[in-house]
């Protein structure tokens, strides 16, 4: 009889010991990045304004397939300094083509929905959050185009970072430094590709807190803010995921010389700007 309580004293324990270990290994809990294109969403300025097309250009609502960033960043407040809130994620980075750059073979591209970041919830300050910081570096999207009188269709790399290292590995025989701006395009029957270099400073980064929380010119840091704070609290059971909704609206533009209303490179159309129209950040806890 002692050896039956024995052995049963010794079962139980094996099972909680057991369920102890499973149970420390689920409360382990992560926040968790995910990007959405939202073509309905306000079209916004620098200044997180609403923003027209000015006369002379042309801009149509890209079908995103894939994007990449190179920077993530919870601010607590409108007077948050860029890099003084906490930082989630900063990509690699080269000086393989001479100044500082993002390296394009390292970054993580991901399309919509799909996890971009996962970092534990115990590595990020407790804190009230009221805003998301997302710097933008590579988009590639579908567009329609005009081509020999021909209504088609062309897929854009769009490199929005500061500046981007690539090293033959975008389908190009480019290979060195990139600035904010440059592209490069290919109709999907391959029957016509290009590529260029849109003006410095032109791509639209919007930011609603500018007056009081400034960012370089140049770089493509797109600031949002949340409906309600995020609160981290140290104690969470549960992941938190968040979603950066972009706005797409209208967010390829040009300058229009072919006077079709269509974009149309053979004809002299030029690419003006490639940044994202706004940013609504949300979260599920």
């Amino acid at each position: 009889m002692k050896k039956l309580v024995l052995f049963t004293f010794i079962l139980i324990t094996i099972s909680f010991s057991s369920c102890t270990d499973i149970d420390d290994t689920q409360q382990e809990t992560f926040l968790l990045v995910k990007f959405k294109f939202d073509g309905s969403q306000a079209r916004l300025n620098n200044l997180g304004q609403p923003s027209f097309l000015p006369s002379g250009r042309g801009a149509q609502t890209p079908t995103f397939n894939s994007i990449s960033a190179h920077y993530l960043e919870l601010a607590q407040d409108q007077f948050t300094q860029l890099s003084d809130g906490e930082v989630l994620y900063h990509a690699p980075e080269t000086t393989a083509g001479g100044d500082n750059a993002i390296d394009f073979a390292q970054s993580l591209v991901v399309v919509e929905g799909e996890t971009f970041l996962k970092i534990p919830l115990k590595e990020i300050a407790t804190g009230s959050y009221q805003f998301m910081r997302v710097s933008l570096s590579y988009q590639n999207f579908q567009i329609n185009v005009r081509y020999q009188g021909l209504d088609r269709i062309g897929t854009l790399s769009s490199f929005v970072g500061f500046n981007t290292y690539l090293n033959n590995n975008t389908g190009f025989p480019v290979s060195g430094n990139k600035l904010q701006g440059y592209w490069e395009f290919i109709m999907n029957d391959n029957l016509y590709s290009t590529l260029g270099q849109a003006p410095a400073n032109a791509t639209t980064v919007p930011n609603p807190i500018a007056a009081t929380s400034p960012i370089p010119a140049g770089s493509c840091v797109v600031t949002g803010r949340f409906e309600t704070p995020l609160e981290i609290n140290g104690l969470e059971k549960k992941n938190i995921t968040i979603t950066l909704s972009l706005s797409t609206n209208k967010s390829f533009e040009w300058i229009e010389n072919s006077n079709n209303n269509k974009f149309d490179p053979n004809l002299g159309d030029v690419v003006v700007d490639m940044g994202l129209r706004g940013l609504i950040p949300s979260y599920v806890k």
